[in-house]
């Protein structure tokens, strides 16, 4: 499926966008590791839908304008982009950080979103519950820990070693501390909004999820009204990578009803 990248400005920020598919607008909000690959679900989505993937401020080699402090402020920047685009019944989907995003966009207006996937979203914390701090380990460990399949887990650690993605990962790694640093990787005052989203939610997570615990997936369900649950078995934090099948059979199911 070809591929298009399109770059704008919004607000003093430049924004680029790739873009691919046809059908139905839906909006990719990728994580903490930025587009350091390519997400090969993006591709098999493309098949059904038109599918735009920006790249967050900071993350790769994309500039930061010195007013954006928070998640609050990308969230804003992605509802003004759906507007200057013209889009209408627009599917969101985030991981992680990208779920992070989505939630706020919702939260605030749903306007122009026909529905929300969270994959092992951030957002909200659950008192309790386990929650690696990517800051305080090193990249590798991370990659290891993002995955329940140990051979893969390994092989992205190595690749997250290479010399050429270490100028990408650490802008990505500042860029997520921008947005994550404190609180960790939530918004305290989220959760109490949760109940504004008022559009079909679907959450995906991995069971073995050693980055954020599953528990945070109940934890969403409960507040997000009518939302689904669909836990990838033998999938951590990436279900998206890991288990890439059954990830897109239940976000395409989630999505045809």
């Amino acid at each position: 499926m070809p591929t298009t990248t399109q770059t704008l400005t919004l607000r003093d920020c430049s924004l680029t966008l790739r873009r691919t598919g046809k059908g139905q607008p839906l909006l990719w909000l990728h994580g903490t590791d930025g587009l350091f690959e390519w997400p090969a679900i993006v591709d098999k989505l493309a098949t059904r839908y038109e599918v735009i993937v920006p790249e967050h401020p900071g993350f790769g080699d994309t500039p930061i304008p010195g007013w954006m402090d928070d998640v609050s402020d990308l969230a804003y920047l992605y509802l003004d982009l759906l507007k200057v685009l013209k889009l209408e019944r627009v599917h969101v989907a985030g991981h992680s950080l990208g779920g992070w995003i989505g939630l706020e966009m919702a939260v605030r207006a749903t306007q122009r979103i026909a529905s929300l996937t969270l994959i092992a979203s951030a957002g909200i914390h659950v008192k309790g519950a386990s929650k690696a701090d990517i800051f305080m380990i090193d990249p590798d460990e991370q990659a290891r820990l993002a995955y329940a399949d140990k051979a893969m887990g390994e092989a992205a650690a190595e690749r997250a070693g290479a010399a050429k993605y270490q100028e990408m990962a650490i802008a990505n790694r500042v860029a997520s501390a921008r947005f994550g640093w404190n609180p960790r990787f939530h918004n305290p005052r989220l959760e109490r909004w949760l109940h504004r989203v008022d559009v079909p939610a679907l959450i995906v997570w991995g069971k073995q999820d050693r980055i954020f615990a599953p528990v945070h997936a109940e934890a969403f369900q409960r507040a997000i009204p009518g939302s689904r649950l669909a836990m990838i078995d033998k999938a951590g934090h990436l279900p998206h990578v890991e288990r890439m099948d059954e990830t897109l059979m239940a976000i395409n199911g989630f999505l045809a009803g």
